[in-house]
């Protein structure tokens, strides 16, 4: 079973960087105006784009999502250059699915990336389905304890498990032990989709169920069922038919508006450039998730990604600054922000 998932996990890698089917850049944010301010009136060294996330400091409102983990040295290489980044720039980071970690203990420095990144948020990951499949509650309280994460994510694929040959779809009474799990932990549960979106009707179940964080990740980025139709091009997947298949990221923020007091939504899906980062704030995101964009220098050095986490920082204080909010509290859910 091993070699099945990490062949898996390398193949998902390197289609997620050299397809250029994969990333759908659909750029639904480029439709969202905002109401540039000739007269600011903030200096541009006094705004703070600074938060909290999991009774952490950061230094911006930005997540390094989920991509990948296993137990070859070059996963295990894209997940500590990630880490070191996220230490050095003061940003979140969650690790691929920690699944792996079950059935080959061997994987585990792939994850054990606690001392690569002491000061920040350092979450894990899971797949939500993985519970219909016999992992249990005291399977994952172990992994956190091993990893010493933060918080876990809970990723929601139907989609992509649809298009997958070694798809797990039975997805029924699934919510029960997701809200079972959130019980237990005692870290915070975080629930994410890959790349289709959260409806209002299932965040509201997502809420009741006792999760108070949700990722978003919405149509318009890395397709996850075009991946798996790359990988496997038999004549019925329907992988490449569901490539644009979901909720874009701007719209299912607008949709679970009314759900903010409840929940911390986190903004990914599309995200690609500071701007969209601050729209993404204004639509009602307290953090913003990127993936895809940070692989491929993940790939290379550390430095890479600091690179380009240092660029989106410089696009997303520059939009605060030209839009007169100070802090960040200025700039999240402040719809008079948007160009009517």
């Amino acid at each position: 079973m091993t070699p099945t998932i990490h062949a898996r996990k390398q193949e998902h890698v390197e289609i997620a960087r050299h397809s250029k089917d994969a990333d759908r850049r659909k750029y639904y944010f480029d439709a969202i105006k905002l109401t540039h301010r000739a007269l600011p009136e903030i200096d541009y060294d006094n705004i703070n784009p600074g938060t909290r996330f999991l009774q952490k400091p950061l230094t911006f409102p930005l997540l390094i999502s989920s991509m990948t983990g296993g137990t070859g040295e070059d996963l295990a290489f894209i997940n500590r250059n990630l880490a070191i980044a996220a230490n050095a720039t003061g940003i979140a980071f969650a690790t691929g699915s920690m699944r792996i970690l079950l059935e080959d203990p061997a994987a585990l420095p792939a994850f054990a990336l606690r001392e690569i990144a002491p000061d920040v948020p350092f979450c894990g990951n899971i797949g939500a389905i993985q519970m219909n499949y016999g992992i249990t509650p005291d399977q994952i309280a172990k992994l956190a304890d091993q990893t010493k994460i933060d918080a876990i994510f809970l990723h929601l694929n139907p989609l992509q498990e649809a298009s997958q040959p070694e798809g797990q779809t039975r997805f029924s009474n699934l919510l029960p032990k997701m809200e079972a799990l959130a019980k237990t932990l005692p870290i915070p549960v975080i629930v994410k989709e890959v790349g289709s979106g959260i409806s209002p009707a299932d965040a509201k179940r997502i809420i009741e169920a006792g999760i108070q964080h949700i990722e978003i990740a919405g149509a318009g980025g890395t397709s996850w069922s075009r991946i798996e139709y790359e990988r496997d091009r038999a004549p019925d997947n329907p992988g490449q038919c569901f490539e644009d298949w979901g909720i874009p990221t701007p719209d299912a923020l607008l949709h679970l508006h009314p759900f903010r007091k409840q929940v911390r939504l986190i903004a990914s899906g599309g995200v690609r450039t500071g701007i969209d980062m601050a729209k993404a704030c204004i639509l009602g995101a307290s953090l913003c998730g990127i993936a895809r964009p940070l692989l491929e220098p993940a790939c290379h050095t550390a430095g890479a990604v600091i690179e380009q986490v240092q660029r989106l920082r410089r696009e997303f204080t520059t939009a605060m600054f030209l839009l007169g909010t100070p802090t960040l509290n200025d700039l999240i859910d402040n719809h008079s922000l948007l160009l009517s």
